[in-house]
């Protein structure tokens, strides 16, 4: 059963359609099921590719409890772990001055690399 919310945000209304944990579980657990049939391998083979036991790998089709560490092999086995860093991304500016003060960030993390020396011939 889904839950609508409105929330306040920034002087206007948003409407917010949010499912239940038992709903997110079953629609990952479908997801990952249909993933592993089309490529077609069997619960035994995607348990084996993803390093956890076959009963696991059942729990997480199934909408189970599984841990963090299971569902990333998982999406590693099943080609589609890119999808996992976009689960939570980073909040978007809340003004001008905060985006340019993260892309100063981001420029300033990212170290330069020198180009490699040319080696001398004597």
């Amino acid at each position: 059963m889904a839950v609508y919310i409105d929330m306040w945000s920034k002087g206007a209304i948003c409407g917010l359609m949010l499912k239940t944990p038992q709903e997110l579980l079953h629609e990952i657990g479908e997801a990952i099921r249909a993933r592993r049939i089309g490529q077609g391998w069997s619960q035994l083979e995607a348990a084996s590719r993803a390093g956890v036991g076959l009963r696991t790998w059942r729990r997480l089709e199934t909408g189970g409890q599984a841990t963090i560490d299971t569902l990333v092999n998982a999406a590693i086995a099943l080609r589609c772990e890119e999808g996992l860093a976009q689960i939570f991304p980073a909040p978007s500016a809340s003004s001008l001055d905060d985006l340019l003060a993260r892309q100063a960030a981001a420029a300033k993390a990212k170290p330069r690399r020198r180009a490699p020396r040319l080696g001398r011939s004597l």
